[in-house]
């Protein structure tokens, strides 16, 4: 990379700190600003006259900087190009790949979860499923993402209209021991279906979320337990957040603090 090139990176670079930083705050003095993305005042100053002048901040009587709304504007646009599916679909197909095993995304549709994506297994005894198909939210890896992320009076409404029918002996059907798991997948980030909707399965998912932090859909690998092996759990674990955090990040989704 010729000095040319180092430059124009550099300048790229300062450009996303100053617009991540006036992000954070509703407005904000040049001296602060400074401090923030660690510029110097002079190059802070010509930086912010530039996009001034672009109409990407706003700068008031009071010499504080604000962002306005064309960023959102160019956000905004953006967002009607991306397909959840197709943007899913290579990392979903690598997941499965990598794991050996059969990987789904469902989306939140009413009350159940929905299949909206398969990548089949490499084996020939594969988990039978199909896409379209509807799946409950108490019982499935998937399932329980959505419902971890419901606040208290959308997850006391769900209980009240539904029981928490066992479908295998290792169903949670107790309230309040549904509500502790779903404590901890908040907590983790992650869930586990252990056996809980089909003998002889378990799957792992993680949720994928959007620009605004929301979750969008949750993807899940599936073993049959006889090829679950419990010593690489943390591996497994770790490859599904791995794919989830790279589609978040397509859709918009930014983990930085």
């Amino acid at each position: 990379m010729g000095r040319d090139d180092e430059k124009q990176m550099s300048a790229v670079s300062r450009t996303l700190a100053i617009l991540e930083a006036l992000s954070k705050v509703e407005a904000i003095n040049l001296e602060n600003l400074a401090k923030l993305t660690k510029l110097p005042k002079a190059t802070l100053l010509r930086f912010l006259s530039t996009l001034v002048s672009l109409g990407y901040v706003h700068r008031d009587a009071a010499d504080t900087y604000s962002l306005t709304l064309k960023m959102f504007s160019i956000g905004s646009r953006s967002l009607s190009h991306i397909d959840l599916i197709t943007v899913a679909r290579p990392f979903a197909k690598k997941l499965a790949e990598e794991l050996g095993e059969t990987v789904h995304m469902g989306i939140l549709e009413d009350d159940s979860a929905v299949y909206v994506l398969k990548e089949e297994s490499k084996y020939t005894i594969r988990m039978y499923s199909r896409v379209g198909k509807a799946i409950p939210l108490y019982c499935t890896a998937i399932g329980k993402i959505f419902l971890s992320e419901m606040d208290d009076d959308q997850l006391d409404s769900y209980l009240k209209d539904h029981s928490l029918k066992p479908f295998t002996p290792k169903s949670i059907s107790d309230e309040q021991a549904l509500r502790e798991e779903l404590k901890r997948i908040k907590d983790n980030g992650w869930s586990m279906d252990d056996e809980e909707h089909e003998m002889n399965i378990k799957c792992i998912a993680a949720p994928i979320r959007d620009y605004t932090g929301k979750t969008i859909a949750a993807i899940s690998a599936s073993w049959p337990v006889f090829r679950f092996e419990e010593t690489s759990l943390e591996d497994k674990i770790s490859e599904i957040l791995a794919a989830t955090r790279q589609i978040s990040e397509i859709m918009g989704c930014s983990n930085k603090e």
